[in-house]
């Protein structure tokens, strides 16, 4: 049985064994590229100065079973159709996460670095915009919904595929 190329889940991952995985599955395998997204630490007073923010004590991710899914699934064939790669794989934590979780994670396997890197960051950029996710942070003023952010759609922007999720605050 060949591993999905989605998941959604509560438990957290092992990226050890997720890249294992993917490059047994294929012996012309020539790079591996990931990426890790984590809930920072921003309960320690000397980051959220750094930062100018304030300290999150805890994150929650939602989404919808079965919506969610397709639409990775469909980032992925992307991927393969503007890289040349040979296998992708992404998981992403729901449920209540604190800090220093790992939250989500891509791998990409290609026969050279530059489409690994490139799918890599492209599935990135696409995840922070167009996957349906919510998430609501816990800080010492309450709990919040976190809006989309213009950043991550200008990240979107330079791969040719235009987003709108973040509003004028930024």
């Amino acid at each position: 049985m060949s591993t999905p190329r989605v998941s959604i889940q509560t438990a957290d991952f092992d990226l050890g064994a997720e890249v294992a995985a993917l490059r047994a599955a294929d012996c012309r395998v020539g790079a591996v590229c990931s990426f890790v997204g984590t809930v920072r630490d921003r309960t320690n007073p000397m980051h959220v100065q750094e930062e100018g923010a304030s300290p999150i004590f805890a994150m929650e991710l939602e989404h919808y079973p079965g919506m969610t899914e397709k639409a990775i699934e469909a980032m992925i064939d992307q991927a393969f159709e503007r890289f040349d790669i040979r296998a992708a794989r992404v998981i992403h934590r729901v449920g209540p996460l604190k800090p220093l979780d790992q939250i989500v994670l891509v791998v990409v396997t290609s026969a050279h670095r530059g489409a690994a890197f490139q799918a890599c960051e492209f599935l990135m950029d696409y995840l922070k915009t167009q996957a349906p996710f919510w998430k609501k942070e816990s800080t010492p003023e309450g709990s919040r919904w976190v809006d989309a952010r213009v950043s991550d759609d200008a990240a979107l922007a330079r791969w040719g595929i235009a987003s709108g999720n973040a509003g004028p605050q930024e």
